[in-house]
């Protein structure tokens, strides 16, 4: 199942990295194309999706990495069991605020399917299928989660915490600037 879980967090990371990498291709493509004459308004549509598929995508491989942003002032000043519960305590309350997200994207994007929902730009498209990058991000990002909070429950150190440590270990502070 861990292998499992890892590569589906890696899967998504790299659809996101691959949003990011259309994104790029598609502005350059666009500036391109508006200085041989060429309308390219619809690219912003596209790129707009992008954008998001980028950003849900990504929640799940960035949090087991430890590159959310974290204030652990308060956690490194704690007894380790105490910080355990502490640490149980946020991914409970993760759980919930990403529970509600992830209930509230799915109904979203099934009403837009429902209703036959078609996006507004130059291209027409059911809003559906764009508004997928944000239900799939956020049932990954709510798998990751739980993971994380078993993890934790059964007395590991958060994934997170480690990846960052380990990090720093090698001298890579990158990601604290």
């Amino acid at each position: 199942m861990r292998k499992f879980l890892n590569g589906l967090y890696l899967t998504t990371g790299w659809l996101s990295a691959f949003c990011v990498l259309m994104i790029c291709v598609l502005m350059i493509a666009q500036s391109v194309l508006r200085e041989m004459g060429v309308r390219t308004g619809a690219v912003n549509d596209v790129v707009a999706w992008m954008c998001a598929g980028a950003a849900f995508l990504s929640m799940a491989h960035a949090f087991k990495h430890g590159d959310f942003v974290r204030v652990t002032l308060l956690l490194e000043k704690l007894s380790p069991k105490t910080r355990h519960w502490y640490e149980l305590g946020c991914l409970t309350v993760g759980i919930v605020a990403v529970g509600y997200m992830t209930y509230w994207a799915t109904a979203f994007t099934y009403e837009s399917y429902v209703f036959h929902d078609v996006s507004d730009g130059l291209i027409p498209m059911p809003k559906w299928i764009p508004q997928l990058s944000f239900v799939i991000g956020s049932w990954v990002f709510l798998i990751a989660i739980v993971d994380e909070w078993f993890l934790v429950f059964q007395g590991n150190r958060p994934t997170f915490v480690v990846a960052v440590e380990e990090r720093h270990a090698a001298g890579d502070f990158s990601s604290d600037v």
